[in-house]
């Protein structure tokens, strides 16, 4: 096959490929930093002359063309599989949803929905000699999406990162409508949210001290995990591995100190395994042909028995707040969506089943409302319409800047009792008669 015949002969423009989406379409909108750039300014150009299209993404890094039109609810919805700010902000704008879902079940929802999607359309890397496109950082589900789509679109860029070693991380030219040569935009850039604070300073040292050498890691993305990931860098751990839904530029920093060579790994010994990256340029450049690094569907990054298979794993992530029963909200203050499921009860059940393995809760004790006032993020019940995350059974380490508790087999009183030991102690004696009123106290220590 003559696969440069076959490029130039799919070969369109972003105008062209824009024309295939109708009133009413599934369009799918790529992944994080691959969502298509081209494709979308030119859909933003015609979709005041459609109505109910919908479109799907997740985790948006810029402001999409199709955002800015005028009463964009009038002619699309936008239906996250995660939020992030700009998808938060479009919810109060009244064309944007959450769809709550396990982030490991996207691929298999995709192949056995009953309505294919429409248009697929993402930016790609370069097509190689073999004729495959690269889904760069972002293999995620995407696999799945193009197997179940009428109309399959690639957007190249050259600065997407060819991200390989794994399977289902690209696309051959044979299962592609259209190609799009865009204009070869920079990868948007995610930060790790600032330099990390005293608080996360405070928690990550707790953490650290429990990660043993040949131990096998997963972080969120946040101001904790990259403290956490920071001091794992100066530590003097060593034969770290990494198996991530989300691969961030702290993992970049732990393999450039020496910590990292995944020589102690069960499986896939010797590599870095993820679902998707976003991070800074360090971190693309880093992922770019890197044989250490594996690229995977989610649905293998985050399944419970592939996790558990790595002896020793820690897990480590962040959580809004938990109230005195032990039920972890990662993504919502009360009816308001601030995330999603993603991946983070499907590492607290892996990392507790695999041998030696941790999963840690981390979040700060308090936080300030709107309003400038102090309020505990250890609270007596979640709020209202608040969304568990993570079970009460499921729950296993919480930590805070003033200590660390294994909530595993703790009956009521005794999961009150060590949450309020490491709650503000501002709020601790309120909490106390809180779960006084509860029956959940007993006065064992205080």
């Amino acid at each position: 096959m003559d696969y440069e015949a076959l490029y130039k002969s799919k070969l369109t423009t972003a105008a062209k490929a824009a024309e295939v989406v109708k009133s009413g379409d599934w369009v799918d909108y790529g992944w994080t930093a691959t969502t298509p750039v081209a494709f979308d300014q030119e859909m933003a150009k015609r979709i005041t002359g459609l109505h109910d299209v919908k479109f799907r993404g997740g985790i948006l890094m810029w402001i999409p063309e199709i955002f800015k039109v005028e009463d964009p609810a009038e002619h699309f919805t936008w239906n996250s599989w995660h939020m992030g700010g700009i998808e938060r902000k479009a919810v109060s704008q009244g064309f944007s949803f959450y769809a709550p879902i396990r982030y490991s079940e996207l691929p298999r929802y995709y192949r056995d929905m009953p309505e294919p999607v429409d248009v697929a359309v993402m930016q790609v890397a370069p097509m190689d000699q073999h004729g495959y496109f690269n889904f760069g950082p972002s293999a995620s589900h995407l696999a799945a999406a193009c197997e179940r789509s009428k109309c399959i679109i690639v957007e190249v860029n050259e600065n997407v990162p060819r991200c390989l070693g794994g399977f289902e991380n690209g696309i051959h030219i044979s299962k592609v409508d259209m190609i799009i040569e865009g204009d070869n935009p920079a990868m948007a850039e995610l930060g790790g949210g600032g330099a990390a604070t005293e608080v996360d300073q405070a928690v990550a040292k707790q953490i650290v001290a429990q990660i043993p050498n040949g131990a096998c890691l997963q972080l969120g993305i946040g101001g904790m995990p990259n403290a956490v990931g920071s001091l794992i860098a100066e530590s003097d751990l060593k034969d770290l591995g990494v198996h991530t839904e989300m691969y961030v530029d702290a993992f970049v920093d732990i393999t450039r100190a020496g910590k990292i060579n995944g020589s102690k790994k069960n499986i896939n010994k010797g590599r870095q395994v993820f679902a998707f990256g976003a991070g800074t340029q360090k971190l693309y450049d880093f992922l770019d042909d890197n044989p250490e690094v594996m690229s995977v569907p989610v649905d293998y990054a985050n399944d419970i028995d592939v996790i558990s298979a790595h002896d020793n794993f820690i897990s480590i992530n962040n959580a809004v707040d938990i109230d005195l029963f032990g039920q972890v909200n990662a993504e919502s203050a009360g009816t308001k969506n601030i995330s999603g499921a993603g991946g983070q009860l499907d590492f607290v059940l892996g990392a507790y089943k695999s041998k030696g393995g941790k999963s840690f809760i981390c979040l700060s004790s308090t936080f300030k409302n709107k309003q400038g006032e102090l309020q505990s993020r250890i609270r007596p019940t979640l709020a209202n319409g608040s969304i568990v995350t993570d079970t009460r059974a499921n729950t296993h380490h919480i930590v805070t800047e003033y200590g660390m508790v294994n909530l595993k087999g703790m009956s009521g009183w005794q999961r009150a009792e060590a949450l309020i030991g490491i709650a503000h102690p501002d709020f601790r004696d309120e909490l106390i008669k809180e779960a006084e009123k509860m029956n959940i106290w007993r006065r064992s220590n205080k």
